[in-house]
C-alpha cells in the first residue's frame, strides 16, 4: 500500500506501523478468503465468486485452528475476505476466536448484508476495521457487480458500519471503464462519514482474466493518481479524510515522489526514507493468503500456485519453507526481477510488480502485473 495522506500530506494513519517497519522481519499480514461464496458476481472479481459452491472450505474447527496457527506465528493482522465472508455461517464464531486470540481482525466485504444489527454485531466481535468495496455511482457499480441495487445496500452497510463506531473504509477498484469515476468515490465517502479510502490497481486474475476486463491505459491511470493526490490534499489537511491509500502498483511511490520533487514538496525526503522503510512490493514476505480450503498462497490475488496447506503443514512451517521455488524469487527480488526493472533507478523503492499468474511458474513465465507505467525517462539513472 502506498499511503498518499502520510507521504504527500504528512498525516499518520492507523497501521502506519505496518506500512512503515523500523525493522525488517516482520511476520506477515494474512488475507484468509474464508469462503469461495459469494451473492454477486463481479466482473473484475479476482477469486471468481459466486452463489455456487467451489470445492472444500475448512470447517470451524479448522479455520479455528489455522487462526491459532496465525497468533502463534505473531502474525499482526488477518483480513477475512472471500468470497463474500458474512455468508460464512460461522462467520461470528470465527471472529469471536480471533479477538480472544488478541489477533486483530479486519473485514472485506461488498456490504450488501450489512444492516444495523450486523454492524453491532462485528463491532461486539471486535473487528478492527470494514473494508467495503464500490465501483462508482449507483448504475456503474450495479453493472459491475451485475446485480440491481447492489450500490444502494453497499452504501447502507457503510451507513451502518460507521454508525455502529466501526472504523470504515472503500474500496475502489480502478479499471478502464469506471477510473474517471475517482471524485464520486471521495463525494460518497464524505456523504457516509467514512474516513478512510484505498483505491485498488486492476490486477488481471480470476473472472477479471476470464472476461478480459480492460486495466486503464498508462494515460488514464496517471490522471487517476493525479486526481487521488490532489482530493486527499484538500480532504485530508482539514480532516475530512483521514486515509487515502493506492494498492496492487507500487510503481506509485516512485511517481508521488517525482511529482513531489516537481513542486519542491516540504515532505519529499521524509517520503523517500519512508517508502525505503515500507521495502516496495512485500507479497511472499509481508503479505501472505489462505484460500477457503486451507492452501496458502503468496497473495489473494496469486491462486494457481499453492505453497503448502495448513490442513497438512502449519502455516509458520510453509510460510518459512526457503526451498519453495517460488518464495525463493519473491525473497530474492534483487537477483530475480523484470528486465526493465533491472535498469530502474527507483527499484530499491519499489521491487516491481513481479509475479506468475500462469500454470507453470517457470521463471520465464514472470511478468510485473500490473505493469508499470513509469515512462523510460523517469526511470533511467
Amino acid at each position: 500500500m502506498i499511503s498518499i495522506s502520510k507521504l504527500y500530506c504528512g498525516r499518520a494513519g492507523a497501521s502506519d506501523d505496518l506500512r512503515f517497519p523500523k525493522e525488517r522481519g516482520r511476520k506477515p499480514i494474512v488475507v484468509f478468503n474464508c469462503t469461495s461464496r459469494c451473492n454477486l458476481s463481479c466482473i473484475h472479481c479476482y477469486s471468481a465468486s459466486d452463489s455456487n459452491f467451489h470445492g472444500e472450505e475448512l470447517s470451524t474447527a479448522q479455520a479455528k485452528d489455522l487462526l491459532s496457527q496465525l497468533a502463534d506465528y505473531r502474525c499482526p493482522v488477518v483480513l477475512f475476505s472471500g468470497g463474500e465472508p458474512l455468508l460464512r455461517p460461522d462467520i461470528f464464531e470465527l471472529l469471536e476466536h480471533t479477538a480472544a486470540l488478541d489477533l486483530p481482525a479486519v473485514l472485506s466485504t461488498n456490504g450488501t448484508l450489512i444492516d444495523q444489527q450486523t454492524a453491532a454485531r462485528l463491532k461486539s466481535a471486535q473487528v478492527r476495521y470494514v473494508g467495503i468495496s464500490l465501483d462508482g455511482p449507483a448504475g456503474e457499480h450495479d453493472r459491475f457487480r451485475r446485480c440491481h441495487d447492489s450500490f444502494r445496500l453497499a452504501v447502507k452497510g457503510l451507513q451502518c458500519c460507521t454508525k455502529a463506531g466501526l472504523a470504515t473504509g472503500i474500496r475502489f477498484t480502478m479499471t478502464a471503464d469506471n477510473i474517471e469515476s475517482v471524485e464520486t468515490i471521495f463525494d460518497i465517502a464524505l456523504a457516509a462519514d467514512v474516513k478512510r479510502i484505498c483505491f485498488y490497481h486492476l490486477i488481471s486474475s480470476g473472472r477479471a482474466a476470464e472476461m478480459k476486463i480492460a486495466a486503464p491505459s498508462f494515460v488514464q491511470t496517471r490522471k487517476a493518481l493525479d486526481s487521488v493526490i490532489d482530493l486527499a490534499e484538500r480532504f485530508v489537511e482539514p480532516g475530512q479524510i483521514d486515509q487515502v491509500l493506492t494498492v496492487g502498483n507500487h510503481a506509485d511511490g516512485p511517481y508521488l515522489l517525482l511529482k513531489m520533487k516537481s513542486q519542491n514538496h516540504p515532505l519529499y525526503g521524509q517520503a523517500i526514507e519512508l517508502l525505503r522503510r515500507s521495502g516496495g512490493n512485500r507479497i511472499g514476505q509481508n503479505i501472505a493468503s489462505v484460500s477457503s480450503d486451507g492452501a496458502v498462497h503468496p497473495d489473494q490475488f496469486w491462486r494457481n500456485y499453492s505453497l503448502g496447506n495448513i490442513t497438512q503443514t502449519p502455516f509458520g512451517v510453509i510460510w518459512d519453507n526457503a526451498a519453495d521455488p517460488v518464495l525463493n524469487i519473491l525473497r530474492n527480488r534483487d537477483k530475480f526481477k523484470d528486465p526493465r526493472c533491472a535498469r530502474c533507478r527507483w527499484f530499491e523503492l519499489c521491487k516491481g510488480n513481479f509475479r506468475c499468474l500462469a500454470d507453470d511458474v517457470s521463471i520465464e513465465n514472470w511478468k510485473n502485473e500490473p505493469t508499470c507505467f513509469l515512462t523510460d525517462e523517469e526511470i533511467e539513472t
